[in-house]
């Protein structure tokens, strides 16, 4: 058999390649299709029903003013808007952070960021610092505060004793979550007031109901920008999942970019935590549903791993709102439910794939 000829050994990896980009371009495409579907029922469904057609209209300004332009301008429009921008921020800080790491458990939970900015909030509620500019300053600057001082401690622990490693990194981020999830429910059980107590179950249990227009500009500024500069930085992130002497080789810093991107993703944690509290496993199950997807390369991975991330929390916003309707339940504890059982999948196949592994 005459071997190919060197233009159709080029042609070959070109037409991979090209496949490869309509495979994301509609993938793409159908996420944006869900998600756009997934916001309409947002502004339909709940405990009062509206017809699509009508929402679409209020929305768009064709419909006459009637008693829905309210409920869905004001009530549900800002809690859609919100859900999509912390899903979508909550998937791309999971996505780098497991590429940070090299693990596919990391996530801002597990790394504790989440918990600092969490604790930073609370802290904020209880304390009545900046009471008169809490939902403005004060309280996103306390989230960002707590999730920077996670990130120190985290980094600090990791890196004491030893070379920093993923792994490391983890565990570190396990104990500083564990410790800074207690002293949150130490804030809570000495505080006097019950109102304090409800704000701060807010927190720990993570929801989109106090959504309101003023709060939305922080949060989807964050995410835009931030999404942008790791878009840019897709190709160090791809260089970091050949392990760390390999990107050293290859010219990266790690250290440096690895230090610059934990602080990234604890700015964009602590901007979405203080509007929303703590909503746990987005950013661990949707980049690895991303990943199987588009496969590892960031530039493609990250855009995919937004769209879903905003689908999935709004869907899931969605559920908390009409399952047990008119109760409405913290979206939290929906993503916790569907979270829980896909995190010990992944431990079961890792361990398998670990067994299965040659000595």
């Amino acid at each position: 058999m005459s071997a190919p000829a060197p233009e159709d050994s080029a042609r070959r990896p070109r037409s991979g390649r090209t496949a490869s980009r309509r495979r994301c371009a509609t993938l793409v495409g159908v996420l944006t299709l869900v998600l756009l579907a997934a916001a309409v029922a947002g502004l339909a469904l709940g405990s009062v029903r509206i017809p699509a057609a009508q929402v679409l209209g209020i929305v768009t300004g064709t419909a006459e003013p009637g008693p829905y332009r309210t409920i869905v301008l004001d009530v549900r429009l800002p809690r859609v808007v919100l859900g999509a921008v912390t899903g979508a921020g909550l998937a791309v800080i999971g996505t780098v952070l497991q590429a940070l790491v090299r693990n596919p458990l990391a996530d801002p939970f597990l790394l504790g960021v989440s918990s600092g900015a969490s604790a930073g909030a609370v802290a904020v509620i209880v304390l009545g610092v900046g009471a008169g500019v809490a939902t403005t300053v004060a309280l996103p600057a306390a989230a960002f505060a707590g999730a920077l001082a996670a990130l120190v401690l985290v980094y600090g622990l990791a890196g004491r004793g030893g070379a920093m490693t993923g792994g490391r990194l983890v565990l570190a981020g396990v104990a500083v979550s564990y410790v800074l999830s207690a002293l949150t429910s130490l804030i809570l059980v000495t505080s006097a007031s019950a109102e304090h107590v409800q704000e701060v179950l807010h927190w720990t249990l993570g929801g989109l109901g106090g959504a309101r227009w003023d709060m939305l500009a922080l949060p989807a500024a964050a995410l835009t920008l931030g999404t942008l500069v790791l878009i840019a930085l897709a190709r160090p992130l791809d260089l970091l999942l050949v392990g760390e002497e390999g990107a050293t080789v290859l010219g990266l810093d790690t250290g440096r970019f690895r230090a610059g991107v934990f602080v990234l993703a604890s700015l964009l944690t602590g901007v979405l935590v203080a509007h929303t509290g703590a909503i746990g496993f987005v950013g661990l199950m949707v980049p690895h549903a991303a990943r199987l997807a588009v496969g590892a390369a960031h530039r493609t991975l990250l855009p995919v791993a937004a769209l879903g991330g905003a689908a999935f929390l709004v869907l899931a916003d969605l559920a908390a709102r009409t399952v047990a309707a008119p109760q409405d339940i913290p979206v939290g504890v929906l993503t916790a439910l569907t979270g829980g059982p896909f995190f010990l999948w992944m431990l079961r196949g890792r361990r398998a794939g670990a067994e299965g592994s040659p000595a």
